[in-house]
């Protein structure tokens, strides 16, 4: 049976220049040349995350954050990795650089949305941009000065620090044809996304990586999303569920948070900031590109390899998330000025992407990536 299938790959760069550093001013520790022959403080910071080590895209982001802020600092400014788990788990990241356990942790906003559900804006929305149109809202559109003012209410600063483009749409024991496949559905899926769901039937549970494997073989959920093929295929997902699902209508375009202790971060020398800074845009670009390169083959080998059949939400599911998304948002808008400031924002500028890429890049979308991407897949 043939079935319709679309190449997801979405191109973007966060520019990061290199951060020539001199004779660091400001206080430390301890002062005095390290082996690079940079004269600064020494800093060590601890930085924990939402994800394992065998999620190396994403772990990875901070061994790499970690590694160019110590070149770029001749060695003086120092960062430890720890996984998910090891401080706090998955979904308490922000809840450790609050509390100063740690200085810094990556973790999607929308994990937090319990504190304000503006802050799923740092991540990702529903029938969201994609992330070269995230990206481009948060430097140039005011939506990062927008989300630190929030943050700034909980002590931490945050910098897009990687990106998965744009995700799948989940994992599922059973084909879902219409809405009403979805009533009393057990899915784990996060942030605005689980809200969606929740209202239209689907029974939503949150858990971190390491969880959602054991949920899902021993029943106590029926479906599951994660991020695309690279990861998913990581994570075993196939062997238990063989229906995988496009679009992933509520994480067009994810971004991840390096979320930093406000204190933390003041205290340290400006040379230091722009070092941590740039390392993040370097590896917001590097993430991207990671995903880019590895979702594709990891795609074909779940389908030709695996089994999986690859399956298009039916549009009665997609308009009734469309119809739900929205109206979620204008409540929302309604009941909190905060969250109505960075929407309007967020919105009026959705509104101008939208249709530019609906011209120009969709049009040659539509021309030319069937004509390689149905083929390579049959």
């Amino acid at each position: 049976m043939t079935i319709e299938r679309r190449t997801f790959l979405k191109k973007a760069g966060a520019g990061a220049g290199a951060v020539a550093l001199g004779a660091c001013a400001g206080g430390g520790p301890s002062e005095g040349a390290s082996e690079g022959g940079v004269s600064g403080p020494r800093v060590n910071w601890r930085l924990t995350g939402s994800f394992p080590p065998s999620i190396d895209i994403l772990y990875g982001a901070g061994e790499r954050i970690a590694q160019r802020v110590s070149e770029m600092t001749g060695g003086n400014f120092r960062i430890r990795v720890f996984a998910a788990g090891e401080i706090v788990p998955a979904l308490q990241v922000m809840d450790a650089v609050m509390q100063g356990t740690v200085q810094c942790g990556i973790s999607p906003g929308y994990y937090y949305t319990g504190k304000h559900p503006a802050l799923a804006f740092d991540a990702a929305v529903p029938f969201g941009m994609n992330t070269r149109q995230q990206i481009a809202w948060m430097y140039h559109g005011g939506g990062l000065d927008l989300l630190n003012s929030i943050y700034a209410d909980f002590g931490v600063v945050t910098v897009p620090v990687s990106s998965t483009g744009g995700q799948m749409g989940g994992w599922f024991r059973r084909p879902i044809q219409g809405l009403s496949d979805l009533t009393g559905l057990r899915m784990r899926i996060p942030g605005l996304g689980g809200e969606i769901m929740s209202r239209l039937g689907v029974t939503v549970q949150v858990l971190g990586a390491a969880e959602i494997y054991p949920a899902l073989e021993r029943g106590a959920i029926d479906a599951t999303e994660w991020v695309g093929p690279y990861d998913d295929e990581k994570l075993g997902f196939h062997q238990v569920a063989k229906n995988y699902y496009y679009p992933g209508w509520w994480e067009p375009g994810v971004t991840m948070s390096l979320l930093v202790s406000k204190s933390a971060y003041d205290e340290l020398p400006p040379a230091y900031q722009t070092a941590l800074r740039t390392a993040c845009g370097e590896t917001l670009a590097w993430t991207l590109s990671r995903y880019d390169a590895e979702n594709p083959p990891a795609l074909q080998r779940l389908v030709r390899e695996h089994g999986v059949t690859l399956r298009r939400y039916s549009d009665e599911i997609l308009e009734a998330a469309w119809r739900e998304s929205n109206a979620y948002l204008e409540e929302q808008a309604a009941a909190d000025a905060t969250f109505n400031r960075v929407y309007q924002s967020w919105k009026t500028f959705r509104d101008a992407a939208f249709p530019y890429a609906a011209g120009n890049e969709l049009a040659y979308a539509s021309f030319a990536f069937s004509r390689v991407g149905d083929a390579s897949m049959r």
